[in-house]
């Protein structure tokens, strides 16, 4: 039953928002009493800081197991965007605003290990395409992933970027294409170009 309250809350938590979800709301929809959920969670704080660590846990083994496949850089990233869209689907409020307003210390930790994953996973990534020959072989690797983290972080800010004007998965699209086409060489360009139309088709 926990792992269950787990995932409807995280569901919730995506759709509306980390605020806007109360407990009654959390019973109501799943049709158990509060008194349920209380057995498992002792309070809103701890699910909500269960239920970020559970997205993050679900994400980050996805990834891992995308690197895993050893695929070329490009679409290794690609991929990468297409798991955390399919997870973050229905992020339509902005949850990491409310996360980061009204659950500090948890947005603070969430976004820690957020860094050092994706630092890793990033770092490793620009390395590969250097090696291979389909990154610049000039690039501040350093520079570059921090960069990427920081650009991240920033498209999901509403406020920056609103939904009306920068539709998720459009936004998504263009953020990874903008990182990729700064680093690439013409190959990579070429790999590049055949994936983006091999999608639009």
């Amino acid at each position: 039953m926990k792992e269950k309250v787990l995932e409807k809350a995280t569901e919730l938590f995506l759709t509306l928002g980390f605020k806007s979800v109360t407990m009654d709301d959390l019973a109501r929809e799943m049709g158990i009493s509060k008194k349920t959920i209380y057995t498992h969670f002792e309070n809103k704080t701890k699910l909500v800081e269960e239920s970020t660590m559970h997205l993050f846990c679900s994400i980050s083994s996805g990834i891992d197991t995308i690197c895993a496949l050893h695929k070329n850089p490009i679409e290794e990233l690609l991929d990468i965007k297409k798991l955390v869209m399919e997870h973050l689907k229905d992020e339509k409020s902005s949850p990491q605003y409310q996360l980061q307003k009204y659950y500090p210390k948890i947005y603070a930790s969430i976004r820690s290990k957020q860094y050092d994953m994706m630092q890793h996973c990033v770092v490793n990534n620009i390395k590969k395409g250097i090696e291979m020959g389909i990154y610049r072989e000039n690039l501040n690797i350093d520079f570059v992933s921090r960069i990427y983290f920081s650009g991240v972080i920033s498209i999901k800010d509403f406020k920056l970027f609103p939904a009306d004007m920068f539709p998720t998965n459009k936004l998504q699209d263009d953020y990874l294409e903008y990182h990729l086409r700064g680093i690439i060489t013409p190959d990579g360009r070429k790999i590049l170009n055949n994936l983006i139309n091999s999608n639009h088709e």
